[in-house]
């Protein structure tokens, strides 16, 4: 059986999609079967990280308080004393309670802060020397300067705890964390080393492509159809949008080329891998897809997860919604919260000529939770969150932009209105008194009729998804790497049961040639999510289930794609064959 070692920030704590991937695949029976040790290895961020492992697992060895519960500490100091480095090894529990899978992986965590000079500077020479990259030009990022820095101590630490094993040893990089180890691994080959090390590059995103989208007001309108126009021409992002090479991030990915395999969340991610340049279309790309919850519950539960949401929302706005309409995201530009407030525009008078009410709860915070004091004391003085007031503890940010949006809205709009909830957690402790008692957050995601996730940049889009197998219609952009997931699922009878929003598709009389689609803006996308999110609210409105029937078959439907998505499907279809082609490579 293999070794995986998982390299990502995210080693010891779940902070995005990252972590979410780590929960599923470490929690699924495929992978618990086929990969006999798991090991995940990171930074070290603070002393205190040494107390979240114990907290949440074990500390085995301890280079700062001196654990020491397997007599490692001989073989240990004479990797950090070589490296002048500190080290953290132990156990990380992982728990599936609906499951009931339990799974404790160990952790290693490495800070190398203060590597010693001359074994960094040698390792940063070969990177230039082998693979061209000039780490001089990074030396102002801490997050390239630790990644770089992690990779000779994480490499002989690897050694050393897998001493005498056999098979394949497969480095994952999540993102370009783990590009520094995986190159270290390739030039230790290269020079007759240890060959049981095995490089695959996992592409959560392409890092090069998501501020292009991001930082130009056409968006994913824009840069889907350039990008397809260029590659059509035999031109590359670099022909196209510039020398990217100043991006640290850009130098470690324009690399990954060179891993023994390369895995892509969506396949949008695919596309924009051959986008990087030649050498990308000279080597496979595995798609191995994120999994999804998926959940079977009765109609009676489905009701009374939404009958809680219908209370809160009659206690908040003192009417009653027929439809609950929810998005769970982070508040970042990408996710493009703006197209749901577009598509409201128009449900709203569909809703209002058929004598119905809707709301839409949007959970998205840039902050950290507020204190169940200050959720109190906003809820009493002005009636949080459906009024807000600019400034900590409500309001930051862009939290106070996007809520003129919704303001805009809600003075506008009859039948639906857009409760707008900047707060991390769904019950009472985090949310306020008006939350009916024993609220929880999958109650939200059970007694949703829809999610919405229309982002202008999403590898995979897992929160879009989740509500899934609880019937609810998600409503996702073209550029949503779940799409194709999905579409295999549902197989070629399709599903009423996940709309794709496509604001890539371009009317008649937009110049198709590239200087012309270069040259979209704000004008052109403006008009496009005009007209395509009116066929997104025909779409919502029509499939909306509206007796006990209907929501019995959503019920049925959900489960039966979101069933075939499971962290178990990925695992069995798509990681583990990829590991073996990675493991076949000369």
């Amino acid at each position: 059986m293999s070794t995986v070692i998982h390299v990502t920030h995210e080693a010891l704590h779940k902070i995005g999609g990252i972590g979410a991937v780590l929960q599923g695949l470490l929690t699924s029976r495929r992978y618990q079967e086929a990969v006999g040790r798991t090991i995940l290895l990171g930074p070290l961020f603070s002393l205190n990280d040494e107390e979240a492992v114990e907290r949440n697992g074990e500390v085995i060895y301890s280079s700062i308080t001196g654990v020491d519960r397997r007599g490692m500490r001989a073989q240990m100091a004479q990797v950090e004393d070589r490296y002048n480095v500190n080290v953290v090894y132990g156990i990380r529990n992982f728990s599936d309670r609906d499951a009931g899978i339990t799974t404790h992986p160990e952790i290693l965590l490495i800070d190398a802060s203060a590597l010693t000079g001359r074994i960094e500077n040698n390792f940063k020479y070969n990177l230039y020397r082998v693979f061209g990259i000039q780490s001089d030009r990074y030396e102002a990022s801490g997050d390239y300067q630790q990644y770089v820095r992690l990779a000779e101590p994480a490499y002989a630490l690897l050694q050393l705890l897998t001493q005498g094993e056999e098979g394949a040893h497969f480095i994952i990089s999540h993102e370009y964390m783990g590009m520094p180890l995986a190159l270290k691994a390739l030039l230790e080959r290269r020079m007759g080393g240890d060959r049981r090390f095995r490089s695959v590059f996992y592409a959560h995103e392409v890092a090069t492509m998501r501020p292009i989208v991001e930082g130009h007001i056409g968006h994913d309108t824009r840069f889907y159809n350039v990008m397809e126009r260029a590659m059509a021409e035999g031109k590359y992002v670099h022909d196209v949008f510039g020398d990217q090479s100043h991006f640290y991030k850009h130098a470690l990915v324009a690399q990954s080329w060179r891993c023994d395999n390369l895995f892509a969340v969506g396949d949008y991610i695919v596309k924009e891998f051959g986008f990087m340049g030649k050498a990308f279309g000279e080597v496979p790309v595995d798609l191995v897809y994120n999994g999804i919850p998926a959940f079977r519950i009765t109609l009676d539960e489905k009701i009374a997860a939404k009958q809680k949401l219908q209370q809160y929302a009659e206690t908040l706005l003192k009417v009653r919604p027929d439809f609950i309409l929810t998005h769970v995201t982070r508040l970042v530009p990408s996710k493009a919260l703006w197209r749901d407030l577009r598509v409201l525009e128009h449900l709203d008078g569909m809703f209002q000529r058929a004598g119905e009410k809707g709301v839409l709860f949007i959970l998205s915070t840039l902050v950290g939770p507020r204190s169940p004091e200050d959720v109190r004391r906003m809820e009493r003085d002005y009636g949080w969150p459906v009024n807000h007031r600019v400034g900590y503890p409500d309001l930051v940010g862009y939290e106070a932009d996007f809520n003129v949006g919704v303001d805009a809205f809600n003075a506008r709009a009859k039948a639906i209105r857009v409760v707008y909830v900047n707060q991390f957690g769904w019950d009472r402790r985090a949310c306020g008194d008006r939350m009916p008692e024993g609220m929880g957050f999958m109650d939200l995601r059970k007694g949703a009729d829809v999610e919405f996730g229309q982002s202008i940049y999403e590898p995979f889009g897992i929160a879009q998804v989740e509500p899934l197998s609880f019937g609810a219609i998600c409503v996702v952009s073209n550029v949503c790497g779940c799409v194709g997931f999905v579409s295999k699922a549902a197989g070629e009878k399709g599903s009423d049961r996940v709309i794709v929003a496509d604001y890539t598709r371009l009317p008649q009389g937009v110049d198709l040639s590239l200087d012309g689609l270069l040259a979209i803006g704000q004008h052109v996308r403006d008009g496009i999510e005009a007209r395509n999110s009116l066929e997104v609210a025909e779409q919502v409105f029509r499939r909306l289930p509206r007796s006990r029937a209907k929501m019995e078959e959503a019920l049925t439907e959900g489960y039966r794609v979101a069933s075939k998505m499971s962290w178990d499907v990925v695992a069995e279809d798509y990681f583990l064959p990829g590991l073996r082609r990675a493991e076949e490579k000369a």
